[in-house]
């Protein structure tokens, strides 16, 4: 049973910093591709960052790409998204996502990434983000 469990959500100032962490199991995470998401109460979940399995290379959201980094540790199972100069429009619940990857896998586009990738099946419950100003 996959299970991908998030923290290191809070409440800081803009300008601030934090590192949302997903630890996962049931899965191994440098076999699947990653994401992470975000959703504001009211609108539609979007795209901040995905990496694929056994490849180089990331996927951002264009304006969050020179603040946000996504990365992994495969000995713990756990993937990471490093955030830095928030600011209050980043508030939002952040979600961990992982897709599967092989033939027959369903692909989706997705918004704020502006790429088709894998359909991300496996979700976490999300950890709330919020910036002051």
């Amino acid at each position: 049973q996959v299970q991908l469990v998030e923290s290191g959500g809070g409440s800081v100032q803009a300008g601030g910093s934090l590192r949302l962490s997903c630890a996962a199991s049931g899965v191994n995470i440098s076999s699947w591709y990653m994401g992470w998401f975000r959703q504001v109460l009211g609108k539609e979940r979007e795209g901040v960052a995905a990496m694929p399995p056994g490849i180089p290379g990331t996927y951002y959201a264009d304006s969050l790409k020179d603040r946000f980094t996504i990365f992994r540790d495969n000995a713990k199972n756990t993937l990471y998204l490093e955030m830095s100069s928030l600011q209050p429009e980043d508030t939002a619940m952040y979600y961990c996502a992982a897709a599967r990857v092989g033939p027959g896998q369903r692909m989706r586009y997705i918004k704020g990434l502006g790429s088709t990738l894998p359909e991300f099946g496996f979700w976490g419950q999300g950890t709330q983000v919020t910036v002051s100003s």
